[in-house]
C-alpha cells in the first residue's frame, strides 16, 4: 500500500493508503471492519431484515459529516466507516449487511460491494459514474436486482419532475463549476434520468395509512418539492414497538441515531418534504 497525503482536515485522523485500483481507506477503517465482523458474526444466519438492523445499530453516535466522498481533487473510490452523511450511510450499511450474509466475509468482499452499488455498472471511470441522484441509484441497484422500489405498491404515485438540480447549480458542485465536459456528462445522465418518465412515492398524506406495511430496514428517500431534485434525505425505517421511525446520519443531530419523530411527522414538519419512496432490500 502505498501512502498519500491530503490537505483535508478529516483524513488527517489516520495515515491513509491507497489500496488496489485507486482505492482510499485508513487503517481506522480496515480496524472498524474488522471489529464490525466480530460484531455481526453471531447473526449472520438471521434474515436479511435483522444483519440489516443491526450492522446500523453498530453505527450508531457515529459522526456526521458531509462530503465525505469529496476530499480527493479527482475521483477515487472513497471507504469510510469513521464518519458518515446520510447516504453514505445507507450504502454502508447496505454493503456491510450484503457481506455478512455472504460467504466471505471479508473488507475486500464489502469494497467490492460498495463498489457495485455506487457507480453506474460498478464503474468507476469519472464523477460522473457516480450514482448522484437518489432515484438514479435505486434504478441501477433494481436493474441489479439489489433492491426493489414497492412505493406503488403501498398507494404511491408517479413524480414526472424534471431532475436537473446538478447541471443547474453547477457552481455549487467543484466538480463541474470550470469543467465544462464533466458538466456535459452530468447533463446527459440528467437526460437520461427524464427519459424513464419519473418514479413511484408515496405522498406525505399517505404515510400514516401505508406505515404498517412499511418493512422494517427498508430504504426510506424523503422526495422533494425542491426544483430539479429527486430527493433530499435517506435513512432506513425503524419500528419501536407500534411506532414506525427511522435510523439516519442525522445533520441536525451531528451523528447516527433513531429519530424520535415518526416517519409521518417528520415528513410533515418538512416543507419541502412531498413523501417518501419505500425501498426493499432483497437478500
Amino acid at each position: 500500500m502505498k501512502p498519500i497525503v491530503l490537505t483535508f482536515a478529516s483524513f488527517f485522523v489516520a495515515v491513509l493508503s491507497f489500496a488496489q485500483h485507486g482505492t482510499l481507506y485508513t487503517k481506522e477503517d480496515k480496524a472498524i471492519f474488522d471489529k464490525y465482523a466480530l460484531y455481526i458474526e453471531p447473526f449472520r444466519d438471521q434474515p436479511m431484515e435483522t444483519v440489516m438492523e443491526k450492522t446500523a445499530e453498530f453505527f450508531l453516535e457515529t459522526p456526521y459529516v458531509p462530503h465525505t466522498l469529496e476530499m480527493t481533487p479527482g475521483e477515487i473510490f472513497i471507504i469510510n466507516l469513521r464518519e458518515m452523511d446520510c447516504t453514505t450511510f445507507v450504502e454502508n450499511v447496505i454493503a456491510l449487511s450484503l457481506t455478512a450474509k455472504s460467504d466471505e466475509l471479508s473488507f475486500d468482499k464489502f469494497m467490492d460491494e460498495l463498489r457495485k452499488m455506487r457507480y453506474r455498472n460498478g464503474n468507476i471511470d469519472d464523477y460522473a459514474s457516480r450514482l448522484h441522484y437518489t432515484s438514479d441509484w435505486i434504478y441501477e441497484n433494481e436493474k441489479r436486482g439489489l433492491v426493489k422500489n414497492i412505493s406503488q405498491c403501498l398507494g404511491g404515485v408517479k413524480e414526472t419532475k424534471r431532475i436537473n438540480f446538478m447541471s443547474v447549480h453547477r457552481d455549487a458542485y467543484r466538480q463541474l463549476k470550470t469543467d465544462d465536459a464533466m458538466w456535459w456528462k452530468i447533463k446527459a445522465m440528467e437526460d437520461a434520468i427524464n427519459k424513464r418518465g419519473g418514479f413511484y412515492y408515496l405522498p406525505k398524506q399517505e404515510i400514516a395509512k401505508a406505515a404498517p406495511m412499511i418493512p422494517h430496514m427498508s430504504l426510506i428517500a424523503f422526495t422533494t418539492s425542491i426544483e430539479g431534485l429527486d430527493a433530499s434525505h435517506v435513512a432506513f425505517a425503524y419500528r419501536l414497538g407500534d411506532k414506525l421511525t427511522f435510523i439516519h446520519a442525522s445533520s441536525l443531530a451531528g451523528k447516527v441515531v433513531i429519530d424520535e419523530e415518526t416517519l409521518e411527522d417528520y415528513c410533515a414538519s418538512q416543507e419541502s418534504c412531498t413523501g417518501i419512496m419505500v425501498v426493499k432490500i432483497n437478500d
